[in-house]
Order: C-alpha cells, then sequence, then structure tokens
C-alpha cells in the first residue's frame, strides 16, 4: 500500500501546513476558529463546515431537518449524529421526522 504524496500548501494567512488532497483547508486556521462553546463545539471541523455551508447557525435551523438529511451532507458522519442530538435535547428539539 503506498501514502499518496503530500503537498506543501500555504494558506492566506501564511501558514504552511501539507495536504495530499485538493481541500483548501488550513488545518491551523480550523483550529484557530473551533469555537469554544454552543453545539459546533461539539463537532469536528468537517461536520461543523458542513453545517455552516448549509447557513445552520442555531438549533432551531438544525431541527427542520432530518437525520437523514443532515447525513447527505459533504463532510458530515453518523458519529456527529449522537453529539446533535443531544444538543438538540438539551433545547427541548429533536430532528425532524
Amino acid at each position: 500500500m503506498t501514502t499518496p504524496n503530500k503537498i506543501l500548501k500555504t494558506c492566506t494567512k501564511g501558514h504552511k501546513y501539507y495536504k495530499s488532497s485538493d481541500c483548501p483547508t488550513c488545518p491551523r486556521c480550523e483550529q484557530e476558529r473551533k469555537p469554544e462553546n454552543g453545539f459546533y463545539a461539539l463537532l469536528s471541523a468537517p461536520a461543523r463546515r458542513a453545517l455552516e455551508n448549509h447557513e445552520i447557525v442555531s438549533l432551531q435551523k438544525l431541527s427542520t431537518y432530518s437525520e437523514t438529511e443532515i447525513l447527505k451532507f459533504h463532510g458530515m458522519g453518523p458519529a456527529s449524529l449522537p453529539k446533535l442530538r443531544a444538543a438538540l435535547k438539551e433545547e427541548g428539539l429533536s430532528f425532524r421526522e
């Protein structure tokens, strides 16, 4: 099994990082912008970006989607669903059926 070649990239802030894909996301920038609280803080960077890309910035808006719809978002995986369910439940909300 071969390991893909990693390419040295530089983000707009000047951080240097290696990536083996075309993904333009700088790991250091992502770490710096990770929220410290709220339901976004529970999620991995890809899952957080998936919700941001669909303009889901509140639990109320999240509750208008079904779990199946959320899982179809690029970057969202099944490991995020229990975290999102728990956050919704704390607010007396749930995913749409």
